[in-house]
Order: structure tokens, then sequence, then C-alpha cells
């Protein structure tokens, strides 16, 4: 995805005001909170959640948006802030959180529309809870932390492997507001955004170096397909570059889903992931999360 991946500027074309539904749900949870949807998503999220999904549930979920457009700024849609659930255009971000929300309901054994969005606007917003455009998790640092904070995902690591150290320097928001529909004419936002960049600046972990990416399954076994892939990228002002779902194919060779702002839709890459991230003059390496 084009930086920064989590908020591109919004482009208001007509077809995408089309969301029929914007009310008040009593999401257990939460406070009752403004989702922003239609018909079509609601029934889709319901039909997926009563779906046997066999053992891999995370593949299978990632799997059923197979083919389905990239279109970036979907959440973009509102001021001030709604969940926004959209199951018919994603880009790297919306998909990789979708999947988790469904995952994750799928595991609690519940598979009401309510209780989607319940685990959705969970791992979306600081700390849970959507509370303005500011509390949206919307650089990769900041989603990993909270979300490891909350008990939702894990770290992969290995020792061997996982060498390489990234220290966290984000400023391409508070830098370049004029990029973002919901932060011009908002100084205030863009103070908050810059506080929050400088909070979690610094010393971010390991990660695995690129060439290691094309090792075998044997050698890289932490990684389990379903793993959730970030990019880490050499971009100025940014952490992360894309995302997706990691999956050993059947030639021995770690390759990802993901939402390919290239080819224009959700793919399950013929690439390895070492080849495609050969193509990437900035990428360096992955960072690994599993759904817990």
């Amino acid at each position: 995805m084009k930086p920064p991946y989590p908020t591109n500027p919004i482009i208001m074309h007509p077809h995408r005001l089309i969301l029929t539904c914007m009310l008040l749900l009593g999401l257990t949870a939460t406070a009752a909170a403004r989702v922003v949807y239609t018909p079509q998503d609601s029934a889709r999220v319901v039909e997926l959640l009563r779906t046997e999904t066999g053992e891999e549930d995370v593949l299978f979920y990632a799997r059923q948006f197979l083919g389905l457009p990239y279109v970036a700024h979907t959440l973009e849609v509102s001021d001030p802030e709604c969940l926004v659930v959209n199951l018919r255009e994603l880009d790297c971000t919306t998909f990789v959180e979708t999947v988790c929300a469904l995952t994750l309901t799928h595991r609690q054994g519940k598979d009401s529309f309510d209780a989607f969005c319940e685990n959705l606007e969970r791992m979306r917003y600081m700390d849970g809870r959507m509370d303005g455009y500011c509390s949206r998790l919307h650089y990769f640092t900041w989603w990993m932390q909270d979300n490891i904070k909350k008990g939702l995902v894990g770290e992969v690591t290995d020792p061997q492997y996982f060498t390489a150290c990234i220290t966290v320097n984000n400023f391409y928001m508070s830098r370049h507001p004029d990029r973002y529909t919901l932060l011009k004419g908002h100084p205030d936002r863009v103070r908050e955004i810059r506080r929050l960049e400088e909070t979690y600046n610094g010393p971010g972990g390991n990660y695995l170096p690129q060439k290691y990416t094309g090792l075998s399954r044997q050698q890289l076994g932490a990684i389990h397909s379903g793993d959730i892939v970030a990019i880490v990228t050499t971009k100025a002002g940014l952490d992360y570059s894309h995302l997706g779902f990691a999956v050993w194919e059947p030639d021995g060779k770690l390759h990802m889903i993901h939402a390919s702002s290239q080819l224009k839709k959700v793919v399950e890459d013929t690439r390895p992931l070492q080849t495609y991230l050969s193509g990437i003059s900035t990428s360096i390496g992955v960072r690994l999360l599993r759904l817990k």
C-alpha cells in the first residue's frame, strides 16, 4: 500500500457514499457506538460467522475475501469518527482487521453482527474504545502495542532468525496533515497525533530480516499460517508499509494473503514472500503477530 497505509486522503466518489445505515448499536462491552455499514455488510458478517471454518479459521476468513477490490480511504467517511464496517472494499489494514474481528468473534462462539462490531472496535481503537479520530490506531506500531496490551495478539519471534532491531520514528501524519482529510483544518488533532507519535517512538523490538524470509518451513517453524505479517519499511516517517497474513504454500515457501494495491484486489500471492519483498526497494523485513 502507498504510504501512509492507515489513513490516506479520501476521494468522495458518489457511489462510496451509499452507506445506507448509520445508526446506534448497543454493543455489550462498550457504550453505544455509531456504526456505518450496509445491509449487505451485516448479512455477510452473520453468514460467515455461521459457516464452519475448520481448524485454520484465520485462513478460512482471509480466503473468503479473495478477489474483492482493493480500495483505500474507506474509513474516512464520517466526522465525527464512526465505526466503519465495509466487507465489499478493502485495503491492507481493513482486510487484516476484518479477518481478525471475524476470527475473534468465531472463537468466542458468537455469530451476531453486534458481537463482530464489538471486536472490530476493540481492535481498531486505543484501549478498545472509539473516541474520535485520534483514538484510531493509525500506525501499525500503535496497533501492535495496544492489541498486545489488550491480550488480542501476541508477538511471533525466534532468536535465531529474528535478529534485526527496529527503532520507530513515526512523524508522517503530523508533518503532512494536508494529506489527511480529517486532519486538515484541525490543528488540535495534529497536536494530539504528534504527541502520540512521540509517545510510541523509540526501540520497537526485533523483526525477521528480508534475507531470512525465503528460509524453509522447518527453519522458520515459529511462523504459522494465519500469522499477521507487517512489512518493515525505510520510508521516512513510517514504521511499516503493508499488512497481510502468512501462509505456507505447497512449494515449501512462505507466501502472503493480502489486499494488494498493485493488483487492486485481495490475493493469495503466487510469489513467495521473499520474492515479493525483493520488488519493494524500501522493505527490509517483516514483523509477525499471532491472534490469540
